[in-house]
């Protein structure tokens, strides 16, 4: 099957929760085989290493973004995993090189056009996840449940014809007055920590709220997640970043088909 795919500098995806019901794997693949790009950036949390401690969830889309990411390797895109704290069990590891994949902690991005970005998942920018660690498992516990109903209100929406993918939690979240607070905390953070390491910007995860923004001479992106917003950084070949939200694209590729051609190979 041939496909039109678009071509970037860099991609940065974060916070895709593999080994989850609430992961957007099908939107994620098929993103996956329209885009390609020079450098891949994985943001952290894209293992859910705490729901798979609690119970093992991993049907085969899981795998296949896993064999994806290592097509891309393969291929001769640079991988490079920033560990989060969803998948922290991989910061043993750390530093490590696998051939074209790196895993690391942070990394450091320089744009094309001459900016310098640090690249961390941000969990250690907020507090709660740092001190409160049992506060974290008890609002993730609540999250799993939101997300159990995006799962039947998508399926609902779907019935009627409604394809593109809503979130019921990132609806709820952004009405609640202290998440939005949290936010803009966890934003002004990590600015600061840009400020004080003398770099032009930073991009993270962590908070499943896709953005870029100017604070005062620094970028701040956030690439979102693929469980609520489907969203995607990218960087273009003069350096610019724009954000992708795929969570309105209609699919176009059969992922199933394309995987059988390619074991086939």
């Amino acid at each position: 099957m041939e496909t039109t795919k678009k071509h970037f500098r860099s991609i940065f995806l974060s916070d895709i929760h593999l080994g989850t019901r609430g992961c957007q794997s099908d939107r994620l693949l098929d993103f996956l085989y329209t885009h390609t790009c020079d450098k891949l950036y994985l943001v952290g949390d894209i293992i859910d290493g705490w729901k798979l401690e609690q119970s093992i969830y991993w049907p085969q889309e899981h795998t296949n973004v896993i064999r994806r990411f290592l097509s891309f390797a393969k291929q001769g895109t640079e991988v490079i995993f920033v560990t989060g704290n969803h998948d922290e069990f991989l910061r043993t590891f750390t530093p490590l090189n696998l051939g074209n994949i790196k895993m690391i902690d942070k990394a450091e991005h320089m744009t094309a056009d001459g900016k310098n970005f640090l690249i961390v998942h941000g969990d250690e920018y907020d507090l709660v996840t740092r001190y409160s660690k049992w506060i974290s498992i008890l609002g993730s516990w609540v999250y799993e449940v939101l997300m159990s109903l995006n799962t039947f209100i998508n399926s609902l929406r779907n019935f009627f014809g409604l394809k593109n993918y809503w979130s019921f939690s990132a609806f709820i979240k952004y009405k609640v007055k202290s998440a939005v607070n949290f936010i803009s905390k966890y934003e002004e953070s990590l600015v600061k920590a840009c400020k004080n390491g003398s770099f032009d910007g930073v991009v993270c995860g962590h908070i499943h709220h896709a953005t870029i923004q100017d604070y005062d001479g620094i970028t701040y992106v956030n690439c979102g997640d693929w469980v609520e917003s489907c969203t995607a950084i990218v960087e273009s070949s003069d350096g610019s970043l724009s954000l992708i939200d795929y969570s309105k694209e209609e699919l176009t590729i059969n992922t199933k088909r394309i995987e059988t051609a390619e074991k086939a190979a």
